[in-house]
């Protein structure tokens, strides 16, 4: 961060703040990218099952899960184009070993850093975007001057289609027969030229999906990850930041250090005023 916005963070976290949640929760079941496992919690250890000298008892669970399963940040890792990664790593002699010798997960940073909410169902009035929909270059310049601001070099671009609201439905959230909306390939170029150092979506895989292909190809993956190095969101839950009338706010993003993997759950927050 640079000095100016660390003063600014500073300053808003004296007046007193508030915190506002940007993910989904974690729990069995949940809708998941058939290219990923899902997640499983269950009880290893249930209260009663040892009890100790002075009546004292624990439970505990275990957890399965894949990289890139409920919200979540990919590594640049996580996509190659023709046996490279981003800056022309050579992808599988990185990944020998069973986990990445580089651009792994541990790798990316922490994100303190202002985000701009880039709300497109709202510009175009709809409460939800129609499956499938394209999110164009337009779309993101429309939404930008609604939010009465531009994403900066430095920030986090977060696109809101909407559709979270489909989130307790995972046939109709991961879309397969219809469709899902998200960036396309212009909208992708246009923000990194921004100079944001990531960008999230309110859908399982942040980019357009036509009804039909599920996630055969992912051109803005490419785009973003290999050529750009510009780290992906994906399952965010953007309603209760929209409802709340703003635009731009501090966010904050803290990763998994998981060493040599291609992506970590995260649980975005914004901080605003009280």
């Amino acid at each position: 961060m640079t000095d100016a916005r660390t003063s600014a963070l500073l300053a808003v976290l004296a007046k007193g703040v508030r915190t506002i949640e940007l993910g989904q929760p974690l729990f069995t079941g949940m809708p998941c990218s058939p290219n990923h496992p899902g997640f499983r919690m269950a009880l290893a250890r249930r209260h009663g099952d040892l009890r100790r000298p002075d009546g004292g008892s624990a439970s505990s669970e275990v957890i399965v899960t894949g990289g890139h399963v409920g919200t979540h940040i990919d590594a640049l890792s996580h996509v190659s184009q023709d046996g490279r990664l981003h800056g022309g790593v050579d992808a599988e002699k990185a990944q020998r070993g069973g986990a990445f010798t580089e651009l792994g997960a541990e790798q990316i940073p922490p994100l303190v850093t202002r985000a701009v909410l880039l709300d497109v169902a709202a510009v175009l009035g709809v409460d939800v975007l129609e499956p499938g929909y394209g999110v164009t270059r337009e779309d993101l310049l429309e939404a930008a001057e609604h939010a009465g601001a531009l994403p900066r070099p430095g920030d986090v671009a977060l696109v809101r289609t909407g559709w979270a609201a489909h989130f307790a439905r995972p046939q109709t959230y991961l879309g397969h027969a219809t469709g899902v909306p998200g960036v396309t390939e212009d909208a992708a170029e246009w923000l990194a030229a921004q100079g944001i150092v990531a960008t999230g979506a309110d859908t399982t895989a942040y980019e357009r999906i036509p009804p039909g292909e599920g996630h055969r190809t992912l051109p803005v993956h490419r785009l973003l990850l290999v050529e750009h190095g510009i780290y992906l969101m994906e399952h965010l839950n953007l309603e209760e930041i929209a409802a709340s009338g703003l635009t731009e706010f501090p966010l904050v993003v803290s990763p998994l250090r998981i060493v040599g993997g291609t992506g970590s759950p995260i649980r975005p927050i914004a901080v605003v005023g009280a």
